[in-house]
């Protein structure tokens, strides 16, 4: 699961790099109830998004040319160059340097060996999200990629994260991430092969966000009247409840999950 007490590793902020920040944030408001407000007057194109006032995340315009619209992870950092040295030691790339957010934080955009875009943020002030792993707020996230197995190299040396594999009905392993030295309850997210995607060289793999909800049907419903569209379900899996894959107007991917009820003794 996602908490709020970050350790090295874990997620602790994301954002949307929208092309029009206020569409986009009519959109998430519409499906998720998020209100967006401004961090500051020194960050006035860059909004909070609240859910009972309590922050999930942000949205931003676009800032690197040719970028499409998209969800941006970070990961909690206690030095950030430390982090991009490792980054670069293990085969990615720095996209922005370390750079600093005021007295908040410090944070980097990287690129990992194929081609996944991801963030580190190193806190000064302001640790990061306020909630998580409820509705409407971040529950999970997900890395498509090309090689699991390099993928998993890349980032256990760099945050030291374990993985433990589940086989998929259909085929396939599914690698569940833990933060280094944590236990299973703190298991953050996955990681799985999907070379197929990228065949064609038309994308590139990539990390999206999980939100939960209290009914997916419900929240997949909302996506389709405000513009935005449904790849895959509603549909039940095994063990992990009912979930969508979604894109909003401008086609930034997320998934809509309702957690299967704990199993009782």
């Amino acid at each position: 699961m996602i908490t709020t007490d970050f350790v090295p590793g874990s997620p602790c902020w994301i954002d949307l790099g929208a092309r029009d920040v206020p569409a986009a944030a009519a959109f998430y408001n519409a499906v998720f109830g998020w209100e967006a407000q401004r961090f500051g007057e020194e960050m006035s194109d860059y909004k909070a998004l609240r859910l009972d006032g309590k922050v999930v995340g942000a949205i931003g315009p676009l800032t690197e040319e040719g970028a499409r619209s998209a969800w941006m992870v970070y990961f909690h950092t206690p030095d950030v160059e430390a982090t991009v040295k490792a980054v670069e030691q293990a085969g990615g790339s720095v996209r922005t340097a370390p750079s600093e957010v005021a007295e908040e934080g410090r944070f980097a955009q990287l690129t990992d060996p194929q081609g996944a875009r991801f963030a580190v943020w190193q806190p000064g002030t302001y640790p990061g999200m306020e909630v998580a792993d409820g509705p409407g707020s971040l529950g999970w996230v997900e890395l498509y990629t090309t090689d699991s197995a390099a993928a998993q190299d890349f980032y256990g040396r760099v945050f030291g994260w374990t993985g433990q594999d589940m086989e998929l009905p259909g085929g396939g392993t599914y690698t569940m991430l833990t933060p280094r030295d944590q236990p299973p309850e703190r298991m953050f997210g996955g990681v799985m092969a999907v070379p197929d995607m990228f065949d064609s060289g038309d994308a590139e793999p990539y990390w999206h966000p999980v939100f939960g909800s209290a009914d997916c049907d419900a929240t997949v419903a909302r996506v389709r009247e405000n513009g935005g569209s449904v790849s895959m379900g509603p549909e039940d899996a095994e063990g992990v409840g009912r979930l969508a894959v979604c894109n909003d107007p401008a086609g930034a991917e997320f998934v809509v999950l309702t957690p299967a009820p704990p199993d009782t003794p």
